[in-house]
């Protein structure tokens, strides 16, 4: 009866032994189920890092992007700035291309005897030559005063249609001026010089008196001194 209870205490020890290992297993496996669980949370915690650095990326992103468009549109501005500043360059050519009126100042202006043989009057031909550097425009009559020892003379229109011509650089146009010859034998009023005043213009030049010396002394009922306009004389007469 001794060993039967002995045997049933064995079989007891060893049935308890049997279940704290099992307990033992199992609270083993209950440990290793929490290392996935340590896995999936660090993981986890990896992706909300990487989401969270791919969020700040995206947003680096549309911030140059916003940028870049900042700039495109300062291009736009850079662009319309320059269009502006070629439509002024395009209406200083159209002004620049304007011919002006012959200056006094850039002519050369000469006198010479054109008196031919057998006329009741003597005719003196002023040239006008264009050496301003660029074309002008000249019409009309210039203003002749002749310089005499009795006092200034002015010459008379004679009243002959005007036309307006461009003379080129270089080139020469001419106009008449004629008076009475003198005949009498006197000595008559001397002439000393001629001044002459381009068309549209108050600067003068004067020069020295090519033809005859004198003119007849008159009651001024004879033939007075006269200028014909520009253009209308050729060279020498």
């Amino acid at each position: 009866m001794r060993v039967h209870k002995l045997t049933f205490a064995a079989l007891a020890v060893a049935a308890g032994l049997s279940l704290t290992a099992c307990q033992s297993g199992n609270d083993n496996a209950g440990n290793g189920q929490s290392d996935p669980s340590s896995s999936s949370s660090a993981s986890t915690g990896g992706g909300s890092n990487s989401n969270s650095s791919s969020t700040g990326g995206g947003s680096g992103t549309n911030a140059s992007d916003r940028s870049g468009t900042s700039s495109g549109s300062g291009s736009q501005g850079s662009g319309g700035t320059g269009k502006t500043a070629g439509s002024g360059s395009g209406s200083g050519t159209g002004a620049s291309a304007k011919t002006g009126k012959c200056l006094t100042a850039g002519l050369k202006i000469t006198a010479q005897d054109g008196t031919i043989g057998g006329d009741t009057d003597g005719t003196v031909v002023v040239t006008l030559t264009n050496r301003s550097g660029h074309d002008c425009t000249v019409a009309g009559y210039a203003g002749v005063d002749l310089k005499t020892n009795a006092g200034s003379l002015s010459a008379k229109r004679t009243g002959q249609e005007t036309v307006s011509a461009v003379l080129k650089n270089g080139e020469s146009t001419y106009f008449p001026v004629s008076y009475p010859l003198n005949t009498s034998g006197g000595s008559g009023v001397r002439i000393t010089g001629l001044v002459v005043t381009p068309p549209d213009e108050t600067h003068s030049v004067t020069l020295a008196w090519p033809g005859a010396a004198s003119l007849p002394v008159t009651d001024g009922s004879g033939s007075s001194v006269k200028v014909g306009p520009i253009g209308s004389a050729g060279q020498g007469g």
